[in-house]
């Protein structure tokens, strides 16, 4: 009884990679979760409200979601043409709940707007998993190399132009 249970949460565990092998899975989590960390170190430490670990979190859970469509696409649902996969629904559903948090960020005070840079660093993150969680890794890197240039870079010219 113990050892087919085991076989059961096994097979459960393993089986359920169909579109996505566990490595490759991992991989793309990882790297979204590497680089959505890339910009959040900045954010931190600009002592902004969402940080390391939100940015984290946003990329990681774009990835995760798209990974999921990948093997539900995979999965035997009845006729070929019962299932469609639209991923610009989902991408579309990504960014709506990213603005959303975002939004829950940006606030005004005096007239001042604050923190919507910290807003579009969130639903970038959003979209750095997105393209993680696609396989678009070199892509996701790419956009995470450039957000940073413009978040450390920018702010020095600024200082340096008196405009900040």
């Amino acid at each position: 009884m113990y050892e087919y249970t085991l076989d059961i949460i096994a097979n459960e565990i393993s089986g359920t990679f169909a579109a996505v092998s566990p490595l490759i899975a991992a991989t793309r989590l990882v790297a979204a979760l590497v680089l959505g960390a890339c910009i959040g170190v900045e954010r931190e430490h600009r002592r902004k409200p969402a940080g390391l670990r939100t940015h984290m979190l946003v990329s990681m859970a774009a990835c995760l979601f798209i990974l999921v469509s990948q093997q539900l696409a995979a999965l035997p649902f009845g006729a070929e043409d019962a299932m469609r996969v639209d991923p610009l629904r989902l991408i579309e559903a990504v960014t709506a709940g990213v603005a959303f948090l975002a939004a829950g960020i940006i606030f005004t005070s005096g007239g001042e707007v604050h923190n919507i840079t910290t807003g579009a660093s969130m639903w970038l993150a959003g979209a750095i998993g997105l393209a993680c969680g696609a396989g678009q890794m070199p892509l996701a890197a790419m956009a995470t190399f450039i957000v940073l240039i413009v978040l450390y870079v920018l702010r020095l010219l600024e200082k340096w132009m008196g405009t900040h």
